[in-house]
């Protein structure tokens, strides 16, 4: 149960993201630059680490590149797209992510679809239609924001998989992959808004570099490694559905904090979320003996 306890805790921090993000976007940084900033600063100061556990990862580097690429795809997007789209598009785009874990799951790894899994996804999907209004929230046609929710839950959910089979690479460069990916992708993002105006930071107090720090070593590097850590010890169509209760803390703080009101239907979509959790997490492992990849 350890490591659904931590997914838990590390979905939990995720949900909380937006607080910080909020005030970072309000200091006029864009969600790139955010990624490349905080992200891509843990990559670089984990690179001895990195060079230091190389001998155990040398052997299987398209894994770590593989690795690299969809974790740092996944939070680069997934930053840049609550930063500058509406919240509700990108969370019910995003949170397909389960539906992305039970399948790769299946083709990748041989894990098999149970009955409570099937069970467990159709409540997590039904809650997010719940709570983001269902197809009302498509009434505008999809844009760059809603691409990059769409891929952002889709590479979460490919992090897992690949996470999950590569069990010879230790969790702490599992987890410098993910940030060198950031610092990347973020970059590539960046280099391709307009006239490299993107690159231009505007002026930021010295109490706005130390929230940028604090925010990379003491809440995204405990998220990323805490996710890490658990999505490669336990199956990934059950850590995508798990995954979820993301969404629900997301949810709950905003309604504590930032004195948000949910409705009838929001509080439904947060019950079925919880229900898809609890069904999962005390669920045995079904993982076939053959895998596959």
């Amino acid at each position: 149960m350890l490591p659904v306890w931590v997914l838990i805790f590390s979905a939990s921090l995720w949900g909380l993201a937006w607080l910080p993000l909020k005030y970072f976007a309000g200091q006029g940084l864009s969600g790139p630059m955010v990624a490349f900033l905080t992200f891509g600063g843990l990559g670089l100061l984990s690179l001895p680490l990195l060079v230091r556990e190389y001998a155990q990862w040398r052997h299987c580097i398209p894994l770590f590149l593989l690795l690299s690429l969809v974790g740092g795809w996944g939070n680069t997007a997934y930053i840049s797209a609550l930063l500058a789209g509406d919240v509700v598009r990108v969370a019910l785009l995003f949170y397909l992510a389960p539906v992305w874990g039970v399948l790769g799951g299946r083709v990748f790894l041989g894990e098999r679809i149970t009955k409570r899994r099937l069970a467990a996804l159709a409540c997590a999907l039904g809650g997010v239609v719940f709570i983001v209004g269902g197809d009302q929230s498509f009434a505008a046609p999809l844009g760059w924001t809603d691409f990059l929710g769409l891929t952002a839950g889709l590479a979460f959910s490919a992090n897992n998989v690949v996470a999950r089979h590569a069990q010879s690479i230790p969790t702490a460069s599992k987890t410098i992959a993910l940030f060198l990916g950031c610092l990347l992708t973020s970059a590539l993002l960046l280099a391709l808004q307009e006239g490299g105006a993107a690159w231009l930071l505007p002026a930021l107090s010295v109490t706005v570099w130390a929230y940028l720090a604090a925010y990379a070593i003491g809440w995204l590097a405990l998220a990323t490694v805490t996710w890490q850590w658990s999505v490669s010890r336990m199956e990934a169509g059950r850590s995508g559905v798990l995954g979820i209760a993301e969404l629900a803390m997301a949810l709950l703080s905003a309604t504590l904090i930032g004195g948000a009101m949910l409705g009838a239907g929001e509080w439904v979509g947060a019950a079925l979320i919880a229900a898809a959790a609890l069904l999962v997490a005390v669920e045995p492992d079904v993982q076939d003996p053959n895998t596959k990849l």
